[in-house]
């Protein structure tokens, strides 16, 4: 099985390339593990306790459980991968049953902060997007997608996400394999990665 690690700030473009990748590749063979999924379980927390938690901050991930996942997907065992509420701000309860794939994809802002799990990636990926670009679709998605408004999205950029970015995750291009430029002129970055999918393959 290939492991590859997907990062890259919020709202980067992570998930476009994920897809772009995945689209000329034979379907059944790529699978894909998002870590939103694999935020802790806060149901000990009120709802007013949960809105408080730095989601931006590697603490906020069960890196335990997703690095448990990836072993035994890679022994050939299926796993039940958590569903996370962004909404609720915790697990819905319900998992997705995740089967074995020759590729497996997994993409997450925090992902290469985590050395054990950085160790189980053959291939590094870091998905560089502008910061005003960054913010402009993090604000259209959180407001869209997941029922915040302007002013509570603009706090958390300020507060937790700008910081935790230049803290946690900008870093982490350093152990990048690969560097894309989320633009439209990336499609060489993007074939480079499916040859090199292809080949192990």
């Amino acid at each position: 099985m290939l492991i590859i690690g997907i990062a890259g700030g919020t709202g980067c473009g992570k998930t476009t390339v994920v897809n772009k990748i995945i689209k000329k590749l034979p379907e059944g063979e790529v699978g894909v593990i998002s870590q939103d999924s694999y935020y802790k379980d806060t149901t000990h927390l009120s709802y007013d306790e949960r809105i408080k938690i730095n989601f931006d901050h590697p603490r906020s991930i069960d890196f335990d459980l997703l690095e448990q996942h990836l072993k035994e997907l890679k022994n050939g065992h299926a796993v039940h991968q958590p569903v996370y509420s962004f909404v609720k701000h915790n697990r819905t309860g319900d998992t997705i049953l995740t089967h074995p794939r020759k590729v497996m994809i997994v993409e997450g802002i925090l992902i290469l902060t985590n050395p054990e799990l950085r160790d189980m990636f053959d291939i590094k990926i870091f998905v560089h997007a502008d910061t005003d670009e960054r913010l402009i679709r993090r604000l259209k998605r959180d407001i869209t997608e997941r029922g915040r408004d302007i002013d509570e999205v603009l706090m958390r950029y300020q507060t937790t996400l700008k910081p935790m970015h230049d803290q946690f995750i900008e870093p982490m291009k350093e152990y990048a394999d690969i560097i894309i430029p989320n633009n439209k002129h990336n499609t060489v970055a993007i074939d480079i990665v499916r040859s090199i999918i292809t080949q192990k393959l």
